[in-house]
């Protein structure tokens, strides 16, 4: 057996519920980097319009039929951003399709513009739902986002674009 570190796993304290981690109570896990997030909608084709027409991302993987999971996929970026947003859909009745259940379990998606305010006025000009104008969560405190719903309900963040 070689003697060699081994990269692809970190070394991680494990606590605990009210107890402080301790030297002798360790276990490793896998290196990871974040991929994408992919998110599942009920029609490919108003959501691929939403998120390139309506939020300005672009197709980076075009739409693919799956025939293993009975659905399509299409993957997208907004220009210079890393992030990826996998758009999913799957035949109803097909066992990666089960009854549709509005966003709820992922919390939201969060998309930086020039403006909060004028983006919010544009994007309602377009018929998107507002859910939160800019300021109304935690204007007192100096947060400035709002919040919209995408075509499955799935609510959008919208915040101020971060200084370079």
């Amino acid at each position: 057996m070689s003697a060699s570190k081994d990269t692809s796993a970190r070394t991680v304290k494990v606590r605990d519920e009210g107890k402080e981690p301790t030297n002798d109570r360790v276990s490793t896990r896998p290196s990871f980097a974040f991929a994408y997030t992919g998110i599942r909608v009920q029609d490919m084709a108003e959501s691929v319009t939403f998120y390139t027409e309506v939020l300005g991302m672009e197709v980076v993987d075009p739409l693919q039929s799956t025939p293993p999971t009975e659905g399509q996929v299409v993957v997208l970026r907004s220009p210079g951003s890393s992030q990826l947003l996998e758009l999913n859909w799957y035949r109803p009745g097909s066992r990666f399709g089960p009854p549709y259940a509005t966003g709820e379990d992922l919390d939201h998606l969060a998309f930086e513009c020039d403006d909060v305010t004028a983006t919010v006025t544009a994007l309602e000009r377009q018929g998107v739902e507002v859910l939160f104008r800019s300021k109304e969560i935690g204007g007192g405190i100096g947060w400035n986002e709002a919040f919209v719903k995408d075509p499955n309900g799935i609510w959008i963040e919208l915040l101020p674009r971060k200084k370079q």
